[in-house]
């Protein structure tokens, strides 16, 4: 299983970085080459929704489920949690929005995800841990630059 964590510090409050974050549909805005359809929105726990990710006969769908949801408040971290479901990819991912002080937040993405083909997901383990850091590091700083210009408005 590759796992990976990227975080970042985000100048502003948590419960906006969490709205942002926690749009479904918006992920393939910050995603390179990745679509999002969401599903079912159940607005937490339930909610279900399928990245496309790749290029023509390349691509895969990558179905996802939120199991775990508890939104920040200002003294508490907001933590969701989405399982992997679809016929290659496996695992989890947790998003968590940690309120600090000054109206700042701290963003992190965790991610352990495997294929559901064995000697697949052991050949590509630490290329997709490098890789999925790198581009969720990315990701999360177009988030954050996003979270910014709305907490200024």
């Amino acid at each position: 299983m590759a796992r990976f964590t990227a975080h970042r510090e985000v100048a502003a409050p948590a419960d906006v970085v969490w709205e942002l974050v926690t749009d479904w549909s918006r992920h393939g805005d910050w995603i390179p080459l990745t679509t999002m359809t969401v599903e079912h929105d159940t607005g937490g726990v339930g909610t279900r929704f399928v990245g496309r990710s790749g290029i023509g006969r390349a691509a895969f769908d990558d179905p996802m489920e939120v199991t775990s949801w508890e939104p920040p408040t200002p003294t508490r971290a907001g933590t969701a949690a989405i399982e992997h479901r679809g016929r290659l990819v496996l695992g989890h991912a947790e998003v968590q929005v940690v309120p600090l002080p000054g109206g700042r937040s701290r963003l992190r993405w965790t991610e352990d995800i495997s294929f559901v083909n064995k000697k697949l997901s052991r050949a590509v383990t630490l290329p997709i841990a490098v890789g999925g850091w790198l581009a969720f590091g990315n990701t999360l700083k177009k988030v954050a630059a996003e979270a910014e210009a709305r907490a200024s408005r």
